[in-house]
């Protein structure tokens, strides 16, 4: 028995591969660094969901399918009434998600790779006092998630921040959220069920919730000058730094790296502050450097979450909306997992050990 499930094997997998000690993120062949500088959204689904359903789609038809779903769902939103309105948004997105049938064919799945996309924005403009604003059915996914969020077109720029993550977080093994979805996959209930499952995991801070953190983080820190004085205090009190630290890399994540560079062309365009990225960049060095006097023994790197909440950030999602962004991205890899599973894997029934109070004797 190991608890958490430490290096057990428990899928076989032709949708990615997480390399932990090389710091390496292939999926479905292809290298993370050669997806984000070639793909959009509409691209990673397409190679994540080839061969999995009877259907063929591309890029620009599941593009196309994509716009019309978005506007389909839009009536979904009357449904956003004052208690769901106060809940957290990704538990906001979440309640809506469950009115969407439980089917495991194709239009389902595109129907719930949609639906966050309709729905966090939605539920964000509601919260602040504003009206949703209906999808436009011509833009790509992330464009028109851009639109819905802010009322305003999305620079050239700020679309392909939001597709570089998008691509960056859509899949990455056999993480919690993922094993969730497969778990609920392997039952036969329905993509629905699997994504509805897989959303209540990433929720979790010790998942996909902790990106916000890192940008509390900067706000304490301020200034660059600052950075080291304010971590060595931190860790002195036992805390832990945000954005630092994995799971399974043993070196710097690569994703950090992708994310690092998408936000670079927002940054010099002069579309959000410069200032951001410079303490940013402070911080990590800062960071990593303690980190390395002060654990010497463990592999603590710079992880996906710490430019994720600055990309995220400058294009204008409040922090406590990250995880429910995440969601959107990664929504693309549950599906696949649970169709990979539905359709090559048996129910999923581990055993237990009994380690309670035994009946006393006769």
């Amino acid at each position: 028995m190991k608890s958490g499930l430490e290096d057990i094997v428990a899928a076989e997998t032709k949708l990615s591969d997480v390399d932990g000690a090389a710091g390496r993120l292939i999926i479905r062949g292809v290298s993370l660094d050669d997806l984000v500088a070639t793909s959009r959204f509409e691209d990673v689904a397409a190679l994540l969901l080839d061969g999995l359903f009877e259907e063929h789609a591309d890029a620009a038809s599941i593009r196309t399918q994509l716009g019309a779903a978005r506007v389909e769902l839009f009536a979904h939103v009357k449904a956003a009434d004052p208690v769901l309105q106060a809940l957290p948004p990704v538990e906001a997105m979440r309640a809506l998600l469950a009115r969407i049938e439980d089917g495991e064919n194709f239009a389902t799945a595109i129907r719930l790779m949609a639906a966050p996309a309709v729905f966090l924005p939605a539920v964000l403009r509601l919260q602040n006092g504003n009206r949703p604003i209906k999808p436009d059915a011509s833009l790509s996914q992330s464009a028109d998630i851009l639109r819905m969020l802010t009322g305003k077109a999305p620079t050239p720029q700020q679309t392909a921040g939001l597709d570089a993550y998008l691509v960056t977080i859509s899949d990455h093994g056999l993480n919690a959220s993922t094993f969730a979805s497969r778990v609920i996959a392997s039952t036969h209930a329905g993509l629905t069920s699997s994504v509805l499952a897989a959303i209540s995991a990433l929720k979790g801070p010790l998942h996909g919730g902790a990106p916000g953190p890192v940008l509390d983080m900067l706000d304490a820190v301020g200034e660059p000058a600052n950075a080291r004085a304010w971590l060595s205090q931190a860790l002195d009190h036992g805390e832990r730094l945000m954005g630092f630290g994995h799971r399974v890399y043993r070196v710097r994540d690569p994703r950090a790296d992708a994310l690092k560079t998408a936000l670079r062309p927002i940054f010099a365009s002069g579309q959000a502050d410069a200032g951001r990225i410079a303490l940013a960049e402070a911080i990590e060095a800062a960071a990593l450097a303690l980190l390395k006097e002060r654990k010497p023994d463990r592999p603590l790197e710079t992880n996906v979450e710490y430019y994720t909440a600055l990309l995220l950030d400058a294009l204008g999602f409040p922090r406590n909306a990250f995880t429910g962004v995440f969601a959107i991205g990664r929504t693309v890899g549950w599906i696949a997992h649970a169709r990979e599973q539905m359709l090559d894997g048996r129910l999923i029934r581990p055993q237990s050990r009994y380690v309670g109070p035994l009946p006393k004797a006769a």
